[in-house]
């Protein structure tokens, strides 16, 4: 990623500022023109957060949101080299702060000497602090404001937003596209209620996040990482309607291949590969097993081109 021009005389920090929720390609682009800019300036590259998310706070979003938890987050900015990376804690009093104030608080506290942001960004009170507003308090306070293009995919910007719809609608393909990884879920191996191992196909029942956005219902070839391992799987998520008539909560099982170990209360991370078909409604148990074992043939297929530890960052 090529740096930007900026003042040579500067030798304070680079910042950019965001919620990067996903942190998908834009948002690497974004990270990585700061990593390279402050590396010719020899600076620090700053990174500022946010959790909770804005919306979540603003418009009393309560459905499951997030494409990263905090965790996930922080672990692939820090990926991307930055020297260091700040979470500020949003609130409604924040959102009250004008842009200059917002801003002057920051730059007594960073004396950063370069804002890069994303095209569309906005800051302050009534979402103020636009590109135009940013560099005008820049000039005022004493350093420079640059804004990075889009970047776009099938003519349309890349972004947060596009993505969840993409998993909502079970493109998986194109969210991780976009991504720039395999989309991620984790959370501790919890107890079922013995179904699949009643019927020959044991599961790890995994306790998600509840603000995390997980993927529409259907069945799913993954990689699992637990400890130190990769192990290969088929995920169920759904409500298992072979079983029940009534509608039930959802789950997310995950058969794992050819593994039969005790692995409750460890912790899983699970990458979704690719999407293999929806969740259906079966006349029988047998009728089920057999789809089961399909799926089980084109997940071992899948995951052989998509090997784990080339595919699955540290």
């Amino acid at each position: 990623m090529p740096a930007v021009n900026a003042d040579p005389t500067r030798s304070g920090a680079w910042l950019t500022i965001g919620s990067f929720d996903g942190v998908h390609k834009g948002h690497q682009q974004i990270i990585r023109t700061l990593v390279e800019s402050a590396r010719q300036s020899s600076a620090p590259a700053v990174v500022l957060t946010f959790f909770p998310h804005p919306v979540k706070v603003l418009r009393d979003f309560k459905d499951p949101f997030y494409l990263t938890t905090p965790v996930e987050k922080n672990r692939y900015i820090s990926q991307l080299g930055v020297t260091t990376l700040l979470t500020m804690q949003f609130s409604r009093d924040i959102s009250q702060f004008s842009a200059f104030d917002f801003m002057k608080i920051l730059h007594n506290r960073l004396k950063f000497s370069c804002l890069l942001i994303g095209y569309d960004f906005h800051l302050g009170r009534n979402r103020e602090g636009d590109f135009n507003r940013l560099t005008e308090i820049g000039r005022e306070l004493g350093y420079c404001v640059v804004a990075i293009d889009p970047l776009k995919s099938d003519e349309e910007p890349v972004s947060s937003s596009r993505i969840r719809k993409l998993l909502l609608d079970g493109d998986l393909d194109a969210a991780n596209r976009l991504s720039g990884r395999w989309y991620e879920l984790n959370g501790e191996v919890v107890h079922g209620d013995g179904r699949g191992r009643h019927i020959g196909i044991p599961t790890a029942n995994i306790d998600a996040w509840p603000e995390k956005l997980v993927p529409k219902a259907g069945i799913y070839a993954t990689w699992s990482k637990v400890g130190q391992r990769y192990l290969p799987g088929v995920v169920n998520i759904g409500v298992r309607p072979t079983f029940y008539d009534q509608p039930t909560l959802q789950t997310i099982e995950v058969h794992l291949l050819d593994f039969d170990e005790d692995i409750y209360s460890k912790e899983m991370r699970l990458f979704f590969v690719e999407r293999i078909r929806d969740e259906e409604k079966f006349d029988s148990t047998d009728a089920l097993m057999v789809q089961i074992h399909d799926d089980i043939k084109k997940a071992k297929e899948i995951l052989a081109h998509a090997p784990a530890e080339k595919n699955i960052p540290a």
